[in-house]
């Protein structure tokens, strides 16, 4: 971190504070005018998990059965984050016992102890948001049997973040964190006794960022997928909630829910997750759906790309591809080197998949879920097609990435395709790579051919050098498809063919032309409510490409025997781990 940044984040760290300890001088609330129902999706096994002492968070798990959550040591900042925010309470009501009652009043009343007159790290502008929202939606739940001094403390607390917020909701940065700020503030504005004032301010500085922060197509700026679900879910809350308190939401925040709603619909995978891309996991089960329920909107997304990306689906597949270069400048903190990489689900299904933010093991996983190679598309030379920044200001925006990056989704009589190219090699290699993409028209076969192509002389020129520099042997490329970690595979036909089991019992055959290597190799699949990367595999093609112009075909097809239609019933969602 550069001495400038430090200083920044020193100094607003300190305002916070000030604004927190300022804020606790304010007049408390007295009671609710107004409740929000509680809509956020907890899980009852995490919730059990909690109450027997088994916090799992960011990515870490530490076993403190019977301590007060605010005496555990937080591993890092994002395990301390996890806490301050209190969506673990979601987790609680969802259990809902007497037992997670008592947890979840215990460790709320400890905060308002310990934390409350402006301490400790949860004096930001999005955590405050976030804690405001969870307090408030699980009043009824925390607030039953407790004294008249306990309800008390826990309205001036109440009041007191949300004075927090109307002081520092713009130092939170644009995005996912202002949106959280300035919903809680929302929360707060209908929902507390004398704290009406503060609606007006919110709603319309939530307008003003609906406009500013969504564009004309649904998307934002890190083409994040999750992060877009998680503002949709938070503008629909607010706009709810506004709703229930006898008021509406401004016009720019309902026009933004009405563009995200179908934008996330063209995301969402065969099996009701997202798409996982530039940073972004499948998210929490029926969320997604969830959230579009509770919306209320019902169109659909056009034929072209959704916030940069391609979907195909027929039958009981689909398909989606990142068809744009990635994000850049400050957007593209989180962002992954994946252009032209795709996923592939099969109804309840995943079957091709990226590898995943690493972000929750550590620095060297979340910079290698960043890199080409961990994403299902081609990688030339063992390298990627965007790099990390050597800006020592901004390390982890990326650089160099691809800029021209045609893509379009084609109609064919049998079936569904795209096409799409980038350039991101082309400064190295003098190389372009293509790809074509057509699912059939029952969702039972995709075809795919890869190409690497010098277009003009001056790539040409550029490639002839990268080619020296191997004594001709070529320069080397690998197409690689990772698998989800529920696929058994195993290489068939003398080597000539892969197989894929999946648990619904479908059998998928990959096949390709004889120009390339195919082998079975690692893989890992990086999911934040993991303690450590599930171990999977990766469909690998290597080859060479000596030419300027290199065509690698390829094909993903269910096996003949395998039915048109499969009964698929999955159990519960796994509980969260307990052990590494």
């Amino acid at each position: 971190m550069s001495q400038p940044q430090s200083l920044s984040a020193r100094w607003a760290r300190l305002r916070n504070r000030l604004a927190a300890r300022r804020a606790a001088l304010s007049r408390p609330a007295t009671a609710f005018v107004s409740q929000p129902e509680p809509r956020s999706i907890g899980y009852l096994a995490r919730g059990r998990q909690l109450c027997a002492g088994n916090l799992v968070f960011g990515g870490h798990l530490v076993e403190a059965p019977g301590v007060i959550l605010w005496d555990v040591p937080a591993p890092d900042a994002a395990f301390a984050e996890e806490l301050q925010g209190f969506g673990w309470l979601d987790d609680l009501a969802a259990a809902g016992d007497a037992a997670a009652r008592a947890k979840a009043q215990a460790w709320l009343w400890a905060w308002i102890a310990r934390y409350g007159r402006g301490d400790g790290p949860g004096w930001t502008p999005d955590l405050a948001g976030r804690r405001l929202i969870r307090w408030i939606s699980h009043a009824i739940f925390l607030l039953r049997g407790q004294t008249p001094e306990a309800s008390e403390a826990f309205f001036r607390s109440l009041a007191q973040q949300a004075r927090f917020l109307a002081w520092r909701w713009r130092a939170a940065a644009p995005g996912l964190k202002r949106f959280e700020a300035l919903t809680g503030l929302v929360y707060a504005g209908v929902s507390l006794e004398g704290m009406e004032h503060l609606t007006d301010e919110a709603r319309t500085a939530l307008a003003r960022e609906c406009a500013h922060g969504i564009d004309a197509g649904g998307g934002i700026p890190s083409r994040n997928p999750e992060e877009l679900l998680e503002v949709f879910t938070l503008l629909t809350w607010a706009a709810l909630g506004l709703s229930e308190a006898g008021q509406s939401p401004d016009e720019a925040h309902w026009r933004a829910v009405e563009r995200i709603a179908p934008c996330l619909r063209a995301l969402r995978h065969a099996d009701g997750g997202l798409a996982r891309f530039h940073g972004g996991g499948r998210g929490l089960d029926g969320r997604l759906d969830g959230a579009l329920a509770a919306s209320g909107v019902k169109a659909r997304a056009g034929t072209g790309l959704a916030m940069g990306y391609a979907r195909l689906a027929r039958g009981r597949t689909s398909v989606i591809v990142d068809a744009v270069a990635p994000p850049s400048g400050a957007a593209s903190i989180g962002a992954h080197a994946s252009t032209l990489a795709f996923e592939l689900t099969s109804g309840r299904r995943p079957v091709i998949v990226n590898c995943g933010s690493g972000t929750s093991f550590g620095t060297d996983w979340r910079r290698a879920g960043r890199a080409t190679p961990s994403h299902s598309t081609l990688v030339l030379a063992n390298g990627s097609s965007a790099r990390l920044s050597s800006d020592k200001r901004h390390p982890d925006r990326l650089a160099e990435a691809p800029r021209d990056v045609p893509a379009q989704i084609v109609q064919a009589p049998d079936g569904l395709g795209f096409e799409g190219a980038h350039d991101g090699y082309l400064r190295g290699h003098g190389l372009t790579h293509a790809r074509r993409l057509d699912l059939s028209a029952d969702g039972r076969a995709l075809v795919g051919e890869d190409m690497l192509l010098s277009l003009d002389e001056a790539d040409k020129g550029r490639f002839d050098r990268a080619l020296d520099a191997t004594r001709l042997h070529g320069v080397p490329f690998d197409i690689r498809f990772h698998l989800h970690p529920d696929v058994e595979a195993s290489l068939d036909m003398g080597g000539t063919a892969v197989s894929l089991l999946l648990r619904s019992g479908e059998i998928w055959i990959f096949r390709a032309d004889g120009g390339s290597a195919l082998a079975l190799h690692p893989s890992v699949y990086l999911e934040k409510t993991r303690l450590k990367p599930r171990a999977t595999r990766q469909i690998v093609l290597s080859g060479r490409a000596t030419g300027y112009a290199t065509r690698i075909r390829w094909s993903l097809a269910k096996a003949q025997e395998t039915p048109v239609g499969i009964r698929d019933v999955t159990g519960e969602a796994p509980e969260p781990e307990t052990e590494d």
